[in-house]
């Protein structure tokens, strides 16, 4: 590793303060810790901001960025990478306010020698069950992937071939000059998957390391379908906006990823899905997503124009 590589974090919060206060000490704790950390503020009115810049004796440069309008997970992560690469870093950290790296977590990324074309990547565990926060895409050995959903799972080797992480991805500046800025009008709930894919689609290499682990809170609700020979993940009672977003951001992504045919069938299995788990009372929020989607209707829910 270069001794002059310049790393920095990055997260979006919004009115949650403790949360955000936590993830900024947690990083603080590093035994590697970064240069600066960018935290992205989506317009909070609980004092987020304010407490964060109260922070003292941090062994890094905090930078809150106050952002003019509530641009979700997306847009904070979009602005707050910028700026972090407009201050010259090498990489970017990016992380969840509630993804709080154990103390290694940075050094683990940074042991291997620093290659620009490859996107290293921490562990998610749910400190509840112990398991990946969400399931993890690692190579098979036989040319293919295979989802996976512990520690206990994944191929031997400090690093492992993965791919789609978007939480806890150390992004090199090479691999952003190459595929661009995160694609802030997605809000939430589609940037994790639209980003990697970028990624990968640029011919870079994602690698999960054994040793970086972070400790991010999974969701309680996760039912998994298999449907037109593929994994569907949905959250059983997602509140309607996070619904809205999911399912909007999917069918926009996945008519741009492999066509119509694809986003027809994918849509109709998340309104099969939510419809069978949460009630038909989902139908009428479904068709405007799927809609809003299909037409390439992005930005904030509520704002876009008609």
């Amino acid at each position: 590793m270069p001794s002059d590589l310049t790393i920095a974090v990055v997260f979006a919060t919004m009115n949650r303060a403790a949360t955000a206060v936590a993830c900024v000490r947690a990083l603080a704790a590093q035994t590697r810790p970064p240069e600066w950390v960018v935290v992205a503020d989506n317009v909070s009115q609980d004092g987020t901001a304010e407490q964060l810049e109260a922070l003292q004796s941090l062994p890094f440069v905090l930078l809150v960025h106050r952002m003019q309008d509530n641009r979700g997970n997306a847009g904070g992560v979009e602005e707050a990478m910028e700026l972090a690469f407009g201050q010259g870093a090498d990489g970017v950290w990016i992380l969840d306010d509630d993804s709080w790296p154990r103390s290694e977590a940075l050094a683990a990324l940074l042991e291997k020698p620093w290659d620009p074309s490859v996107v290293r990547h921490a562990l998610q565990i749910d400190p509840r069950t112990g398991r990946f926060t969400w399931p993890l895409q690692v190579a098979d050995g036989a040319g293919g992937w295979c989802l996976i959903n512990s520690l206990d799972e994944l191929p031997p080797g400090a690093c492992v071939r993965s791919r789609i992480v978007w939480t806890g991805a150390l992004v090199p500046r090479e691999v952003r000059a190459s595929v661009g800025p995160v694609n802030g009008e997605l809000f939430i709930r589609g940037e994790d998957e639209e980003y990697p894919w970028r990624i990968e689609r640029g011919g870079f290499r994602q690698e999960a390391v054994r040793g970086a682990v972070l400790d991010h809170p999974g969701p309680a609700n996760l039912c998994e379908w298999r449907i037109f020979g593929k994994s569907l993940f949905f959250e059983r009672g997602l509140a309607d906006w996070k619904l809205y977003y999911k399912v909007r951001n999917m069918v926009w992504l996945k008519r741009h990823q492999a066509g119509d045919w694809r986003a027809v069938s994918m849509a109709a299995a998340y309104a099969i899905a939510a419809i069978i788990i949460d009630g038909p009372k989902r139908l009428p929020l479904l068709v405007r997503a799927i809609t809003d989607g299909w037409k390439g209707r992005l930005g904030k829910m509520g704002t876009r124009p008609t």
